[in-house]
């Protein structure tokens, strides 16, 4: 008998293959390109980590006085992912979260930060995200990508949450990306050597043991209710067609940006 695990990775794999194959990867020739795409990612670097702290707050106990939660296989998952992304080693040794390690990259790549830090800065001082959004001139599809993240997270149901994460979420960046990355290094390694670290650590500490344990996770969670397996269909596949637009974003800024040097 077909699991619903099973179930939900057939039914999403059209929507994971046309982000897998989207044809932004094969625009990205110069480093201008990859500035620009970075400028998309970014976000979705940010709110990820978002995304991993509502699941650690409504799956482990972070308020006093302390009490078991849960499970203690979903509480171990939870806060190592948050360990690895929260203070993972930077390709110097100092410890950082990933989204840091991803703003180092940006700087010495050339790509543009501003907008990204005023964004964070006016949540920080107060602003609600449609006010933060156009302090930074934040891209209209990074903006949707943002929102749709903080109305799962708003649901407030772990296994629409979980199922994001696990499906919705992991490395959906093909190895034709890691190979473009690693050829452009090899002419600017002075660019782009943060970012070909970031590149291989994320996929280093996002292996099959994670993989797998997001899996048992977002199962255990949804347990036998229909329900809640119908939901995180619902929400992962919503999540998919969010990456492909991002993605649909950056591809048209780029060739907006080919077009311009001609």
């Amino acid at each position: 008998m077909k699991s619903e695990i099973q179930r939900i990775q057939e039914e999403i794999a059209p929507l994971r293959e046309a982000i897998i194959n989207h044809s932004v990867y094969n625009n990205i020739n110069t480093l201008s390109d990859l500035r620009i795409f970075m400028g998309y990612h970014v976000y979705a670097v940010w709110d990820f980590m978002s995304l991993l702290k509502a699941l650690q707050i409504n799956l482990t106990c972070v308020s006093l006085p302390w009490f078991p939660i849960g499970s203690g296989k979903i509480r171990s998952l939870i806060n190592e992912i948050v360990a690895g992304e929260e203070s993972d080693l930077d390709n110097t040794g100092n410890q950082m979260s990933h989204f840091e390690l991803y703003l180092d990259a940006m700087a010495q790549c050339g790509a543009d930060t501003k907008g990204i830090n005023v964004f964070i800065n006016s949540l920080r001082n107060g602003s609600d995200f449609d006010e933060a959004f156009r302090a930074a001139g934040t891209p209209l599809a990074a903006q949707d990508f943002v929102n749709f993240t903080f109305d799962v997270i708003n649901t407030g149901k772990t296994h629409s949450q979980a199922s994001v994460f696990t499906f919705g979420r992991e490395d959906l960046i093909p190895n034709m990306f890691t190979t473009m990355v690693n050829d452009l290094n090899k002419a600017f390694p002075d660019e782009l050597s943060i970012y070909k670290y970031y590149l291989d650590r994320h996929i280093e500490v996002d292996g099959d043991h994670h993989s797998q344990l997001a899996l048992d996770m977002t199962a255990e969670l949804c347990g036998d209710q229909e329900i809640f397996w119908d939901e995180a269909l619902e929400y992962t596949k919503k999540a998919l067609k969010q990456r492909a637009a991002l993605w649909n974003g950056a591809l048209e800024d780029i060739l907006i940006n080919k077009q311009s040097l001609i």
